[in-house]
């Protein structure tokens, strides 16, 4: 059953409305801290195990240390989702570097804070499902991974921003990023996949791919499915003379591309492997994770 939604903050679930973090906070400050997007499905929290080692494995890179073991976090939002009621939900889970003064200096954030939002997402209207996406690569490089490595997925994103607003002007709803070197990283907010010869190609981490769950489901998928798959370097070249693409991520799951930068990908129209994996992935993501609420009868 729905409630009225309640927020964790440091260790306490307030209303939404009474929920606040300082003003001092280096993560509002500084976009300094980590986060984790999670979906639930039919009451199911998807890859729950997955998404907690990532947001520690993040928080370790940046020196940040989270006020809850694995497992209390884990629980923390097992119960978010189950005072938020609703089967569908996405959930964000924040840890900051806590309150400071106005510099730099970590060292001043005495007490990391740790927010947990339920909520429900709709990133894309559902004809965008049935009849594919248009993107467009823009102007906006990829930070370098020897600047800011793409595994730790930090509160920073204007980055990503700037090629999201891009990709709006051009009039479309998503951005293809290069990195510094020409090759493709990723969407502002998803990975990318190609179809190229009956292979499924995504992009390497070093090429500035975040190392996403769903991708991660994805080719978990494919080669239990017998699909040739590779983590490897691509290009514009790649991009246009595929003959499938689709962008993954946890608030989008799997969306097809049938055009970009004005070329058409392939027949035009969401391709045979991104039906065959998006079947595949919607068994996939009610059956893999850590149950909060009742399924559905």
């Amino acid at each position: 059953m729905q409630t009225a939604m309640q927020i964790y903050v440091n260790g306490c679930f307030v209303p939404a409305q009474e929920a606040s973090v300082s003003v001092f906070d280096h993560g509002f400050l500084y976009g300094d801290g980590v986060f984790e997007g999670i979906r639930v499905y039919d009451g199911n929290i998807f890859r729950l195990q997955q998404h907690v080692e990532r947001l520690y494995h993040s928080a370790q890179c940046i020196l940040l240390r989270i006020p809850l073991t694995p497992e209390e976090m884990r629980l923390a939002i097992v119960e978010t989702v189950r005072r938020r009621g609703l089967p569908s939900q996405y959930v964000r889970a924040v840890v900051s570097r806590g309150a400071g003064d106005l510099g730099l200096d970590p060292r001043r954030c005495k007490h990391p804070s740790v927010i947990i939002i339920a909520d429900t997402i709709s990133l894309y209207p559902e004809q965008f499902y049935t009849e594919g996406l248009e993107l467009v690569t823009v102007a906006t490089r990829r930070t370098p991974s020897w600047a800011l490595d793409p595994r730790i997925k930090s509160l920073n994103y204007l980055n990503n921003i700037l090629a999201k607003l891009e990709a709006q002007q051009a009039g479309v709803e998503e951005a293809v990023l290069l990195n510094a070197e020409g090759y493709v990283a990723e969407c502002t907010a998803d990975n990318i996949f190609v179809v190229r010869q009956g292979r499924l190609l995504t992009p390497s981490t070093a090429a500035g791919a975040l190392l996403g769950v769903t991708r991660d489901g994805v080719l978990d998928l494919a080669r239990e499915q017998g699909i040739p798959c590779e983590e490897t370097f691509l290009t514009r070249y790649d991009l246009y003379t595929a003959e499938e693409c689709f962008m993954t991520g946890t608030g989008a799951e799997i969306v097809p591309v049938i055009r970009i930068d004005r070329r058409q990908i392939g027949t035009g129209t969401p391709g045979a492997m991104t039906q065959q994996l998006r079947q595949a992935f919607a068994k996939l993501c009610r059956n893999d994770g850590v149950r909060a609420l009742p399924a559905a009868v």
